[in-house]
């Protein structure tokens, strides 16, 4: 599959900050010192260095991690998993979500992640892995993320299963509370709540493929977060407490845009990352980290400050599920 791009660019990040924390252009301009025209220029895709280094410490936004998103230097290293795995892409309105397969590959035990927009894709690779699905997980029930759900679940058979904060629009549908445990053989998923983006927003903690996998749905993106104009505060305390107490080496399958990791989301992702520069303005182009793909044949484990991999759909600034 093609690389897939970044959810969101920095423009994005700038506005799901300010939409999350509720603060206007012009208090924005006040407290960062910075003129309404620059402000402007910046929000319409102008990377003006000094400006993203001031307004990102009132928007709580990690200065140097806004300034690489800006001017592109730094993707997510797309991790391979050599078994067991399988992302599918759809193309969804003016965006494009994600959709999952986990499966055990000695008794061919499947899960299913959300349907995306058409989950034709799945079914053929459910099909040509002789897989059998025993369910369905939707992080949350957003149009794009269950689509396609009548007909996934009409042709596997597979039990479907949500949130009880946020019960699936599907006949027969069973709900779970948060820290609840699903097996396929030897894979284990556990349930996190995360919620904020929506209300039953749940993360998937799966354990017993090549990598610690966390099926983030839009709790969070690769450099971004999951907007929510009314519930910001909780998705990013969420997401913290719960998705980053994770193991290091954790791979991030987010509903939309590229695969990525705890430790590169904790380096680079605006809205988590630490401070690497003490002084105020940049001083010239930090170094990126160039996206690698591992040989697909035998794969090394990722490095230990971060495993996986890169990619990017840029979705416009103000749409509101993601």
């Amino acid at each position: 599959m093609a690389r897939i791009p970044l959810e969101d660019n920095f423009t994005d990040v700038i506005g799901k900050a300010q939409r999350g924390w509720h603060i206007t252009d012009a208090e924005l301009c006040t407290r960062a010192g910075v003129t309404p025209a620059d402000l402007a220029a910046v929000k319409a895709g102008q990377p003006m260095d000094a400006v993203l280094r001031r307004i990102a410490r009132h928007l709580r936004l990690d200065p140097d991690a806004l300034e690489d998103l800006a001017h592109l230097r730094w993707l997510p290293r797309q991790p391979v998993f050599p078994r067991g795995f399988a992302m599918f892409n759809t193309p969804y309105e003016d965006c494009r979500v994600n959709s999952y397969l986990v499966w055990e590959t000695r008794s061919r035990i499947a899960a299913a992640f959300d349907t995306g927009a058409d989950c034709t894709g799945m079914l053929d690779t459910i099909a040509a892995e002789r897989l059998s699905v025993r369910y369905i997980f939707l992080t949350h029930t957003h149009e794009d993320h269950v689509a396609d759900l009548a007909r996934l679940a009409a042709a596997t058979g597979a039990e479907v299963w949500a949130s009880e904060r946020e019960p699936a629009p599907h006949a027969g549908a069973r709900t779970f509370g948060e820290n609840s445990h699903f097996h396929l053989g030897e894979i284990a998923v556990k349930t996190l709540l995360t919620w904020g983006h929506s209300p039953g927003q749940t993360t998937y903690f799966v354990t017993g493929l090549s990598w610690p996998l966390a099926m983030v749905g839009d709790s969070l993106f690769a450099s971004s977060i999951g907007g929510s104009p009314q519930h910001f505060a909780e998705q990013q305390r969420n997401d913290q407490e719960k998705i980053f107490t994770l193991p290091r080496d954790t791979v991030f399958a987010c509903g939309h845009g590229p695969l990525t990791t705890l430790a590169e989301e904790r380096a680079h992702n605006p809205f988590f990352a630490r401070p690497r520069r003490a002084h105020p303005l940049p001083p010239g182009p930090a170094e990126g980290t160039d996206p690698v793909e591992p040989a697909a044949a035998k794969p090394t484990p990722p490095p230990r400050s971060g495993r996986p991999a890169p990619g990017s759909w840029r979705r416009k600034p103000g749409r509101p599920h993601a």
